[in-house]
C-alpha cells in the first residue's frame, strides 16, 4: 500500500469550470464594484468598456476586431454566433469532444441547415484536419475541454479563405497561442482561464465576420439575445461598453481583477507560461506513473489547461464499464473527502477517468503535492478491489 501522503496542496480547487480564483484573490478584490447603479449610466458603462479595453489589450487583437459581452457565458456568446452568422453557405463541424458535439446538436436539429458536414472523432484524438472545406463555414473547439486533446496550433487554416471560422475557444483563450489572421469568431467565458464568475461570455468578430453580419439575413427568428445587428448594421453598441442585457456589475469588477493579476504576471506570454508549467508537472508524473495515461494520445494535441487522464490499470480495464467509472469516481471521492482535490472526476460526457485543471490561475506547487495523493488514492481503490 503506497504512504498516505503528509503534503496537501494548498488550494484543492481543480475545477475545470468554474475554475480556481487567481492566487491570493479574496472578496476584498470586489470592494469598488459598481453597485446598485444602472449599468448604461455613464460610470457604469465605462466599466463596461474598460473591461473590453484591457481583453483587447492583453490578447493583442488587431485594432479592426470586435469584442463585445454577452449573455450566457460562452455558450450564450457561441449561440448568438452560430444563430447569427451560419446558413448563407455550407458548413464544416468538428467534433472529438461533449462541446464540440453539442454544437453539432444545435446545427442539424435546432437550426437544421441543410448542407452540414461532420467530421468527428472519439475521445483522445481529433478528426482528420486536412479534410475541412474551408470554402465553407468552419465550427470547431479549440481545445476540447472534456477530452483534453486540442488543435496543435493554426497552420491547417488558410489565412484566405472565403468561408467563416467559428471557434469556441473557452478553455484554450489565455492559454495557448490563436492566430488571428485564422479567426473569424472567438468566445470564451470569464470562469475558465482567468478563474473569473460564470454567466458571462465574450464574443470577439473579425472584420469578415462583420461583413457576413451585414450582408446576411438569417432564415429564422432571431432571440433578442442573440441580436447583434440593427437595420441591417451590427450594433456597435455591443462592442462599445453596452450589453443586450443586463449584466452583474459585481462579475464585471471580478473579471477586471482577475485582467489586472493577469497583467502583473507576464501579461498572455506569462499566463501561457504559466499553464504550460503547470500541465507539464502533470505530463512528467503521468511518464513515470504505469497505472494512468493522458486520454489525449497525441503529445502535440495535449491540452495544457483541462488534462484528462485514463486508467490503464489492467486489474481496472479488466472490469465491466460501469465498475471502471466507479473505480475513478472512487478515487475522485477519495481525494475531495480529504480536502486534496475538489471537482476532478471526468466529466459525465466522457469516458471514465480524472480530469484536472492546470490554467494559469493554479499553482504549480499545488500540482506537485498533489501527484502523491493520486498514487495513494489509485492504491487505496485498488485495494478495495481485491486485486
Amino acid at each position: 500500500m503506497t504512504t498516505k501522503p503528509a503534503l496537501k496542496p494548498s488550494n484543492p480547487r481543480f475545477s475545470s469550470g468554474p475554475c480556481t480564483k487567481r492566487p491570493g484573490w479574496s472578496t476584498q478584490a470586489l470592494d469598488g464594484a459598481f453597485l446598485g447603479r444602472s449599468h448604461r449610466s455613464k460610470e457604469g458603462r465605462a466599466r463596461l468598456k474598460l473591461a473590453i479595453s484591457k481583453t483587447r489589450a492583453l490578447l493583442a487583437l488587431p485594432d479592426d476586431f470586435r469584442v463585445g459581452i454577452m449573455a450566457g457565458s460562452d455558450t450564450g456568446a457561441f449561440e448568438a454566433a452560430m444563430w447569427s452568422l451560419l446558413g448563407a453557405r455550407g458548413v464544416d463541424v468538428l467534433a472529438w469532444e461533449s462541446f464540440g458535439k453539442g454544437w453539432v446538436t444545435d446545427i442539424v436539429k435546432q437550426l437544421r441547415l441543410p448542407d452540414v458536414r461532420v467530421l468527428e472523432a472519439d475521445y483522445g484524438v481529433l478528426p482528420d484536419l486536412s479534410a475541412v472545406d474551408f470554402s465553407r463555414d468552419v465550427v470547431l473547439t479549440w481545445n476540447g475541454t472534456t477530452s483534453g486533446v486540442r488543435v496543435p496550433d493554426g497552420e491547417w487554416i488558410p489565412s484566405h479563405r472565403e468561408g467563416l471560422t467559428l471557434i469556441d475557444a473557452t478553455s484554450a483563450i489565455f492559454a495557448q497561442p490563436i492566430d488571428w489572421a485564422k479567426a473569424d469568431v472567438v468566445t470564451y467565458s470569464w470562469q475558465k482561464v482567468l478563474g473569473g464568475e460564470g454567466a458571462h461570455g465574450m464574443l470577439i468578430l473579425s472584420p469578415r465576420a462583420v461583413a457576413r453580419l451585414e450582408s446576411h439575413v438569417p432564415a429564422w427568428p432571431m432571440p433578442k439575445l442573440f441580436r447583434l445587428t440593427k437595420t441591417a448594421k451590427i450594433d456597435a453598441a455591443i462592442f462599445e461598453g453596452d450589453t443586450i442585457n443586463t449584466p452583474s456589475m459585481l462579475c464585471v469588477e471580478d473579471y477586471l481583477d482577475a485582467l489586472a493579476w493577469a497583467e502583473g504576471v507576464g501579461g498572455l506570454a506569462g499566463l501561457m507560461a504559466r499553464a504550460d508549467r503547470n500541465a507539464r508537472v502533470l505530463f512528467d508524473w503521468i511518464d513515470r506513473t504505469a497505472w494512468v495515461e493522458n486520454l489525449a494520445r497525441d503529445e502535440a494535441t495535449r491540452s495544457n489547461t483541462s488534462v484528462c487522464l485514463r486508467i490503464v490499470d489492467p486489474a481496472v480495464l479488466a472490469l465491466p464499464d460501469a465498475a471502471q467509472a466507479a473505480f475513478a469516481k472512487r478515487i475522485a471521492q477519495t481525494l475531495e473527502t480529504q480536502g486534496v482535490a475538489l471537482d476532478i472526476g471526468s466529466y459525465r460526457d466522457a469516458p471514465a477517468g480524472l480530469r484536472i485543471w492546470t490554467g494559469a490561475t493554479v499553482e504549480s506547487a499545488d500540482l506537485e503535492a498533489l501527484t502523491p495523493w493520486l498514487d495513494w488514492a489509485f492504491a487505496d481503490a485498488k485495494a478495495a478491489l481485491g486485486a
